[in-house]
C-alpha cells in the first residue's frame, strides 16, 4: 500500500506539470505570434519630415508606420506612392499622418494649381509696402479688399469694402507661409470666385485698392467673400416749421361822409329862390 501511494502520487504531478507546460507553450505560442507578424497592425504613411504648404511631395519626405486599426484617422493613405506626386493644401509636420483633405491631386500644371478650391481663381494684384500690410502677409491669411475711388474732378475721395475674408494663396512668388520676419512684396495673389476677380479688376481700374489683413477668427462675414448691403441709413427727421405768425387785422376804412344838402335861398328885388346845393 505504501508504495502504490507514492507511485500514484508521482503519477499524478508528472501530469500537472505536463499540463501547465502544455498550457504555458500554448500562450508563448499565440503571445509570439501576434507580436512577430503585426497581424493586428496596419501601415499608414506619416511626414517624414516637415512638408511645408504648396509642395510636391516627394517619397524622402514621408515613411511608414505601424498603428492599431482603431488609431488610424480617416482619409489616411497606406502606401507611399499614393501620396508622392500630390500638393500640399496646408503645412504638415514631422510625425503627422498624411490625410487625404491636406493634399491635392496635382494633375499638371503649376503646383499653385492644384490647391485651388473647386470653382475658386488665383488672381494676383500689385502692392506696395502699404498695401501689402508692410509685408506682414504670408500665404494662407485671409484680408478684405478696399477700393478707394475720387469723384470726378473733385478732391472728394470714396472707400467702400468691395470683397471680405478673402484667402492669400501667395506672396510674389512664394506660396510658403514659413517666414520669420516681415519682407516687402510686390504682388499678392488672393483666392476668388470669377465676379470676384471682375469686381477686383474694376477697382484696381477705376482707383486703388487696399489689403486689410483679418483675424483668423474673426467670423464676422461669412467666408465666401461676400459683402453684406449697408443697411439703409435712417432718413433725417424733418426740422420743426415755425409756427406761421397770425396776419394782422387791417381795420377797414371809414366810409366816406354822405353829402350835406344845403338850400341856398337866392332873392333878387322883390323875387326869391331856393335851390339844393351839395356840400
Amino acid at each position: 500500500m505504501r508504495k502504490s501511494g507514492i507511485v500514484l502520487m508521482l503519477g499524478v504531478s508528472l501530469m500537472m506539470a505536463l499540463g501547465a507546460t502544455l498550457l504555458a507553450r500554448s500562450w508563448m505560442a499565440e503571445r509570439t505570434a501576434g507580436d512577430g507578424d503585426g497581424s493586428d497592425e496596419t501601415s499608414v504613411v506619416v511626414a517624414a519630415m516637415e512638408i511645408p504648404y504648396g509642395r510636391t511631395v516627394q517619397a524622402a519626405e514621408l515613411r511608414l508606420m505601424q498603428l492599431p486599426p482603431e488609431a488610424i484617422p480617416e482619409g489616411s493613405f497606406n502606401h507611399l506612392e499614393d501620396v508622392v506626386g500630390r500638393v500640399t493644401s496646408q503645412t504638415i509636420y514631422q510625425g503627422e499622418v498624411v490625410l487625404e483633405r491636406r493634399v491635392a491631386e496635382h494633375l499638371g500644371g503649376s503646383a499653385l494649381a492644384a490647391v485651388l478650391e473647386h470653382g475658386k481663381r488665383a488672381m494676383t494684384v500689385r502692392v506696395d509696402d502699404v498695401v501689402g500690410v508692410a509685408g506682414f502677409l504670408l500665404p494662407g491669411n485671409r484680408v478684405d479688399v478696399l477700393s478707394t475711388q475720387r469723384r470726378g474732378g473733385t478732391r472728394e475721395v470714396e472707400s467702400e469694402t468691395i470683397l471680405t475674408n478673402i484667402k492669400v494663396l501667395a506672396v510674389d512668388q512664394t506660396a510658403s507661409p514659413e517666414r520669420d520676419a516681415p519682407v516687402i512684396v510686390r504682388a499678392v495673389t488672393l483666392e476668388v470666385e470669377p465676379p470676384q476677380a471682375e469686381r477686383l479688376v474694376k477697382a484696381t481700374q477705376e482707383g486703388k485698392v487696399q489689403l486689410t489683413l483679418r483675424n483668423p477668427l474673426d467670423a464676422g462675414e461669412s467666408a465666401n467673400g461676400e459683402v453684406a448691403e449697408p443697411e439703409p441709413k435712417p432718413e433725417p427727421e424733418p426740422e420743426p416749421q415755425p409756427a406761421a405768425r397770425p396776419e394782422p387785422v387791417r381795420a377797414r376804412p371809414a366810409p366816406p361822409p354822405r353829402p350835406r344838402i344845403v338850400n341856398v335861398t337866392v332873392i333878387r328885388g322883390t323875387d326869391s329862390s331856393t335851390t339844393n346845393v351839395r356840400e
